[in-house]
């Protein structure tokens, strides 16, 4: 039986990095799970940091075959998390997002399982998206109150309704939220914990001024294949980030494609493709560049926060964006000015 066991779902490599460091400042003691959904955060988990750690296959999108088979998995992955978890008296379970089925059943399902008399859900950062809040309406409490309904068929399936933001930010189950500093956030003040720098730079990093070259990293996105922007606008940015560098005296670029990027949309001949078995923080925070750019990728707030504050950070194209609402473009600009990014 252990005392007190901390939960971490993640869906993505800052997520991961927030868990570990949360682990490490706010939850030593405990026996530390890591679960991860989404098949990309594979390649940079780290059994050993872990006491237990397994990817979750997410129902909705890998179902078990047969009828009912996004139930069935459901169930199963609440098994699953379960055995790691073990027996315990205190359970923390660490979410970016509450409000979703495959996350919420486990706030009443697994305290049972595990024989926990004390649960706790904590909310985890997530870039961009955490800067604001996004009300459930009343088609969507509707919605949580029809995912009990599998409870006549899976008991163990009792959906925990709640209001407020969709994340969970108001819920009564939350006590807990980090936040990253720097980064504008609109949560009650007194659920909120800024974590630390998520990245600790390594020892002993080569020194920019000695290496003799230049270097640039261009930091991608989906722009058109995302509906941010029209092709013909996705071009002139890339013109402006290339003459931007070409009139710094850039040596060499090189160019981090994003993992819903594949048509790798603001590459161009002279850059360098690279491809990390890191999370991306980590690679910014250990890799000396002379400028980093990029368009509104959450990363930029990242390398702005880990760079030295002679290393320009520039975000391109503004003027250019689709956002969904002005409310949206205000605060992220807000995110980004108040990080030291640069918007050209």
């Amino acid at each position: 039986m252990n005392e007190r066991v901390a939960l971490y779902f993640v869906a993505s490599p800052l997520q991961y990095l927030a868990a570990r460091r949360i682990a490490e400042d706010f939850e030593p003691g405990a026996r530390q799970v890591l679960v991860w959904y989404k098949p990309g955060v594979t390649s940079i988990v780290r059994q050993a940091d872990w006491d237990a750690a397994a990817y979750m296959p997410w129902p909705r999108w890998e179902p078990l075959p047969g009828p009912f088979g996004r139930l069935r998995r459901q169930r199963d992955n609440i098994r699953l998390v379960a055995g790691l978890v073990g027996r315990c008296h205190t359970l923390h379970i660490h979410s970016a997002v509450f409000d979703t089925e495959a996350i919420n059943y486990f706030l009443r399902a697994l305290p049972k399982a595990c024989g926990a008399r004390e649960m706790k859900a904590r909310i985890l950062p997530d870039g961009l998206i955490s800067i604001r809040r996004y009300p459930l309406n009343f088609a969507k409490r509707l919605a949580q109150y029809a995912r009990k309904l599998r409870r006549l068929v899976a008991p163990e399936l009792d959906y925990w309704c709640f209001s407020g933001d969709r994340i969970g930010s108001d819920a009564p189950f939350c006590d807990r939220i980090y936040v990253i500093p720097g980064l504008p956030h609109e949560y009650p003040a007194d659920k909120t914990v800024t974590l630390p720098p998520l990245v600790r730079p390594a020892a002993g990093q080569p020194d920019r001024a000695r290496s003799g070259e230049r270097r640039a990293l261009v930091i991608g996105q989906p722009l058109v294949g995302a509906g941010l922007m029209q092709a013909t606008d996705r071009d002139a940015v890339s013109d402006e980030i290339h003459a931007w560098l070409a009139a710094r005296g850039i040596d060499r670029i090189f160019y981090k494609g994003h993992p819903k990027d594949p048509e790798l949309e603001l590459n161009r001949p002279d850059y360098s493709v690279i491809t990390l078995d890191e999370a991306l923080e980590v690679h910014l925070a250990n890799t000396p560049y002379d400028a980093i750019v990029g368009v509104r990728s959450s990363a930029l707030l990242f390398a702005r926060q880990t760079s030295p504050a002679d290393v320009p950070v520039v975000a391109f194209g503004w003027d250019r964006i689709r956002f969904k609402s002005d409310d949206e473009r205000r605060d992220m600009h807000a995110a980004f000015t108040q990080c030291g990014v640069t918007l050209q």
